[in-house]
């Protein structure tokens, strides 16, 4: 936790201040949330589903990674009044606008991303 008066907090609120992409990379950037915002793409997913899809994340990471996305208007959290509880996560429409821009990353990702190295026989 930095504090908000910090050199380093100043610069970083300045640079989302004053560039789209700076703003964006904050928004949609990171480990997990381009992950999130792709299997939400498609459909309306339950929280356990979005889990259980995105193998190795935490549960308080995607806690954490979708209530960021909902508090910048990406996503809408959908709590149905039913026992058990159930939770659905959806994209706004803020969030699916940013389809064509996650998609072209993801082809930029498939044609440039280095060849994994051969394992080694031992």
């Amino acid at each position: 936790m930095r504090k908000q008066t910090s050199t380093n907090t100043l610069n970083r609120q300045r640079t989302i201040d004053m560039c789209g992409m700076a703003y964006a990379l904050t928004v949609v950037g990171g480990r997990w949330k381009p992950s999130i915002l792709a299997r939400l793409l498609h459909e309306k997913l339950r929280y356990s589903a979005l889990r259980d899809q995105l193998t190795g994340i935490s549960e308080r990471m995607l806690v954490l990674q979708l209530r960021e996305l909902e508090q910048d208007g990406i996503v809408r959290r959908i709590v149905h009044a039913e026992v058990p509880p159930r939770v659905e996560y959806e994209l706004t429409e803020r969030g699916q606008s940013l389809g064509p821009v996650l998609r072209s990353l993801a082809d930029w990702g498939r044609a440039n991303r280095p060849a994994p190295e051969p394992v080694a026989a031992t």
